[in-house]
């Protein structure tokens, strides 16, 4: 197996690319040139655009075509490229090898995870989900929960240590609200789990006795005084409510298909011991200055059109703390504690300027170490039929769970309609298969700094960029290996390429480990989304092409198509895999 891994070591962009900077590195004044490399939109000139040319002939005052024909009198790429040409003002066009190509795919299957080059191990802390523990997990928390969980999943992929953190919130103003309506359900006779089963009601009564009952919010804030002071019997009442509450959000994880654990939780209520020493931090640094009682940094770097400094409140004037305080402590934590290298926080876009101020204060501070990334990921908003945030018929917030439910359901009665041979119960293990995925890639797909206009339609279709169309991709090559007998634990053979439609795929399949490398830096789904699409549509126009089962196809041929149709379905489950979504061998 090692000796699979050196010959599969790097991802085809990166070794054409470090051929090319080699190239440059023997030309006179070129030594630091950059190294621009492309897909190229047209298979027919060859897979790869070298770009380097024309900022180089600038540079040096020379003829482009000129400089082109240099570069390649000293790029070494015969092992690797069936030709390379010059074309129009002095790009590159590099045409693969079938060949190389064809030992490339031979060796990705060999290797334990599909010829991926790993990368040095970093600690990574990815902050993703975070509900809030008064109310039951909302549409709202969908984006952070998946796209937080595919890219956490993808860096592990690429070898690195992942600390997932559901930065839960569990503290605050609003549970002294919270405890003091379930100390009135308790006393009578109510069991908190009866009491709570329904978070949102409970949420909703408590917040009318707060608004329209005499003494009732007297009562909540002085509840919130002695829960922040540690008094035994609030402390119960809330951890009841807390255990009750992420109940709820692991049955949602269940269903979503999620890497969250109950030791992933790092509520608000963890960093409150740390929180005025991070105060005081800052206020001995000179940072922090006293503003009409509350303890603030004014940030100049982030002034607006007037020149007046962003604020960042660190204190409010009765003592209390923030929110930005509990990040600034989580900041802490993550940088030291944990070791993280980089914290990749998921959030709605509408946070970003928090984090921005947040992450300028804890650099002033000294509260990240300097050679710690932190990175947040906003997030557009997911918005229904009118283009208005996704809710109920009558303007509700919509359960998760619900939605989850739904689209199971909706999957359930789609495939009943279609000829599948599948038993009851398999066709139930489908639909939820599908259902699930499908709600989750619809998402994952776009941008994910975009808002998108949630469809069920479009996203339960079998046809187009969807799940159900990747997860049936996938059933299909299952299919040709059980009409063939072939055992695919095992199977080996020699890999020929000779037609274009072949050539494409093979291309197709050895830019997974460039793409999964994009997902990770950029913490971008939706680039592992568009190649399996595109990797799906490759398969489907090889498959058109390239006969595997027909009479008169050779033997020769039959087998290296199969490696190529195993390798397809391998990494069609894998990137499905890192995505959260599941697969099945029969649809």
């Amino acid at each position: 197996m090692e000796s699979v891994r050196h010959k599969h070591k790097m991802n085809v962009f990166n070794l054409v690319q470090s051929r090319f900077k080699q190239a440059l590195s023997k030309i006179d004044g070129a030594e630091n040139a950059s190294a621009p490399l492309a897909r190229s939109s047209r298979p027919e000139f060859g897979e790869y655009q070298f770009n380097g040319a024309m900022a180089l002939a600038k540079q040096l005052k020379s003829n482009p075509r000129q400089i082109a024909a240099t570069i390649l009198e000293h790029v070494e790429l015969d092992d690797v490229a069936e030709s390379l040409d010059i074309a129009g003002p002095g790009f590159i066009n590099v045409k693969l090898k079938p060949q190389w190509l064809a030992t490339q795919i031979e060796a990705s299957l060999q290797s334990d995870n599909l010829g991926v080059e790993t990368e040095t191990e970093k600690t990574v802390v990815v902050d993703l989900s975070s509900p809030n523990l008064a109310k039951e997990m909302h549409v709202g928390h969908l984006r952070s929960t998946i796209i937080g969980d595919a890219v956490a999943n993808v860096i592990e992929f690429l070898g690195h240590k992942v600390i997932r953190q559901n930065h839960m919130g569990d503290w605050g103003t609003q549970f002294g609200m919270l405890i003091a309506h379930l100390q009135d359900k308790l006393q009578a006779s109510e069991v908190a789990t009866t009491a709570l089963s329904d978070l949102e009601d409970f949420y909703r009564e408590a917040k009318v006795r707060f608004d329209d009952e005499d003494g009732f919010a007297d009562r909540a804030r002085q509840y919130v005084v002695k829960l922040q002071g540690g008094d035994e019997t609030c402390q119960t009442l809330w951890q009841q409510f807390i255990d009750v509450s992420i109940q709820h959000s692991e049955e949602v994880y269940g269903k979503l298909n999620v890497n969250l654990k109950r030791s992933d939780i790092m509520g608000e209520s963890a960093y409150n011991p740390m929180l005025p020493g991070v105060v005081a931090d800052l206020k001995e640094q000179g940072i922090v200055v006293e503003d009409q009682g509350a303890q603030v940094v004014f940030l100049q770097e982030l002034a607006n059109k007037d020149g007046e400094p962003a604020v960042y409140i660190v204190e409010k004037s009765g003592g209390g703390f923030l929110y930005s305080t509990t990040d600034l402590a989580a900041m802490k934590y993550r940088s030291f504690d944990l070791n993280a290298d980089r914290i990749i926080i998921f959030t709605d876009a509408r946070q970003a300027f928090h984090f921005k101020q947040a992450e300028l204060v804890g650099r002033k501070g000294g509260l990240i170490k300097e050679q710690t990334s932190y990175e947040h990921g906003p997030f557009g908003m997911m918005l229904g039929q009118d283009g208005k945030p996704f809710k109920t018929r009558t303007g509700g917030t919509i359960k998760l769970a619900d939605l989850l439910d739904e689209a199971v359901e909706r999957a359930g009665k789609l495939l009943s309609e279609r000829e599948s041979g599948l038993t009851a119960d398999e066709q139930t293990e489908v639909a939820r298969k599908v259902g699930i995925g499908a709600i989750k890639y619809a998402d994952l797909s776009k941008n994910r700094t975009t808002d998108y206009i949630f469809n069920w339609d479009t996203m339960l279709s079998f046809e187009g960029d969807t799940a159900p169309y990747l997860q049936y991709a996938y059933t299909r090559i299952q299919s040709i290996f059980r009409k063939a007998g072939v055992e695919q634990t095992g199977f080996s053979a020699n890999v020929v390429i000779n037609e274009a439609q072949e050539k494409a795929l093979a291309v197709k399949l050895l830019q997974f480990s460039e793409v999964v490398l994009g997902v990770s830096t950029n913490s971008t789904p939706h680039l592992l989304c568009a190649y399996l699409y595109e990797l799906s549509s490759s398969f489907m126009s090889f498959y058109e092409a390239c006969p595997i089962l027909k009479e008169g196809v050779s033997e020769e041929a039959k087998q290296s198509r199969l490696m190529i149709s195993l390798l397809t379905a391998r990494t069609l489950k894998q990137g499905l895999d890192l995505l959260g979504i599941e697969t099945m061998e029969k649809m």
